[in-house]
């Protein structure tokens, strides 16, 4: 063990998976977050926009990076294989730029980062990694490997059990409950192994509970509410625990200098699911061989357009799938076209989405080129859907709560920039340490 040099300067960063920006001052309003009250006086608590889609496996790339997506490569969970219908998961090894903690390892800084998502398989790094979600091996998710041993033996945790959480919300807040103490011992025991620069640490309880019971967390009168309040009041004190292991180094002069606290996205309640392909479908745009699909390489050659979870539409191009017929200026025509229509889609006399963006509008690098043709944006309640099964356009299922982009959240002790965006963050922490 190597006990940290008193007096150095240190960044310490607390990601919280999916808190919004609302719900944070809403708990600092009423109570549930004392300690968080006093920071958001103390401090600056901003509402952060991030990438689109708005989802982690997008988000934290981009985090990490400070690059849009036309930069790092990751569009989403999923991706279309190259000239294939074929799905593939991208991973840590698809990112095409470095992180904030490779650029600090230049400097000969040295990072513990724990439980980040979009970092599984682990490679090595100035410092220490274990990767979060969706890390599917833990011998996989570990460098150095060294730490392997020490992890097993403490039976860490990535995650809850997803499937089985999702029914069974009993279990759900016992593995809650069991994953943030492990992540807790996990920074304890991880502390004062090197002589570090940068700690981070993300909790993705948070995202889970918020997509499996957000009625719960809003509605008082809810079943569940009480349990979910104390679940929050138990993240408070992880983030307390983790500034007075901070501030007890003598890690800043100034307390609350160089400590830093985000989430990847938003959150807000669902009011219906939207799913992408059936309306795609019912407006002419996608056939399928056979009924009911089982994947897109079932689409009628003759489709024009289908969608990817979350939100994104890809047009049947010509170069890019075996099938492709649509070329570059019957793509220009079609997607215009798909726009008008897409912006007038209602429910109950309710608009569905806020923007429909072409790649160009909002990406830029070397890697716009595999973005999606359309990129949509819901106003809060419609959860888009890229189900290739579904029927019909509108639907429900237990889901309660979905991600929004422009309700992340982001605290420092001091910051100046009247707007923050999710990609400037890594250079607030480089410019703190170098």
């Amino acid at each position: 063990m190597l006990w940290l040099k008193k007096g150095k300067k240190r960044v310490m960063i607390i990601g919280l998976d999916g808190v919004p920006y609302t719900l944070v001052k809403k708990f600092c309003a009423d109570g549930t977050w004392k300690f968080m009250e006093g920071l958001s006086k103390s401090g600056a608590l901003k509402q952060m926009e991030v990438t689109l889609p708005e989802i982690s496996a997008v988000s934290w790339p981009s985090f990490m990076t400070g690059k849009n997506p036309g930069e790092h490569g990751i569009y989403g969970f999923t991706e279309f294989a190259e000239g294939s219908y074929e799905i593939r998961y991208p991973n840590f090894k698809d990112l095409k730029t470095q992180t904030f903690w490779d650029t600090l390892g230049e400097k000969k800084k040295q990072c513990i980062v724990l439980n980040q998502p979009g970092t599984y398989p682990a490679r090595a790094i100035p410092g220490i990694l274990v990767s979060g979600f969706v890390a599917i091996e833990l011998s996989k998710a570990v460098q150095p490997l060294r730490y392997l041993a020490q992890l097993r033996r403490m039976n860490y945790q990535v995650d809850i059990d997803t499937h089985r959480c999702r029914s069974d919300h009993d279990q759900m807040f016992r593995e809650l409950e069991h994953t943030l103490n492990l992540r807790k011992q996990a920074v304890e025991f991880f502390w004062d192994e090197i002589d570090w620069d940068l700690f981070e640490v993300v909790k993705t309880g948070t995202d889970r509970l918020q997509h499996y019971l957000f009625d719960a967390v809003e509605n008082e009168g809810h079943q569940r509410h009480g349990q979910a309040i104390a679940y929050y009041k138990k993240i408070e004190e992880f983030i307390q625990h983790c500034w007075q292991l901070f501030y007890k180094g003598q890690s800043a002069d100034i307390e609350g200098d160089g400590f830093y606290m985000l989430s990847d996205h938003g959150f807000c309640s669902i009011k219906r699911e939207v799913y992408l392909n059936a309306w795609l479908r019912k407006n002419g745009y996608l056939e399928f061989e056979k009924e009911p699909p089982e994947e897109l390489k079932d689409l009628k050659k003759e489709s024009k357009a289908f969608a990817l979870d979350p939100s994104r539409i890809y047009l049947h191009r010509k170069g890019r799938f075996p099938q492709g017929f649509i070329s570059d200026s019957q793509a220009e025509q079609l997607r215009k076209e798909l726009k008008e229509k897409l912006l007038n889609l209602e429910f109950e006399g309710e608009k569905v989405l806020r923007h429909v963006y072409f790649p160009e509008e909002i990406y830029s690098g070397p890697e716009v080129h595999r973005a999606p043709d359309i990129i949509l944006v819901s106003k809060p309640g419609f959860d888009l859907k890229g189900n290739i099964t579904k029927l019909e356009i509108f639907g429900n299922t237990d889901l309660t709560g979905m991600h929004t982009y422009d309700d992340a959240f982001f605290w420092a002790k001091e910051c100046n920039q009247e707007k923050i965006r999710i990609t400037g963050l890594s250079e607030i922490f480089i410019e703190k340490l170098i």
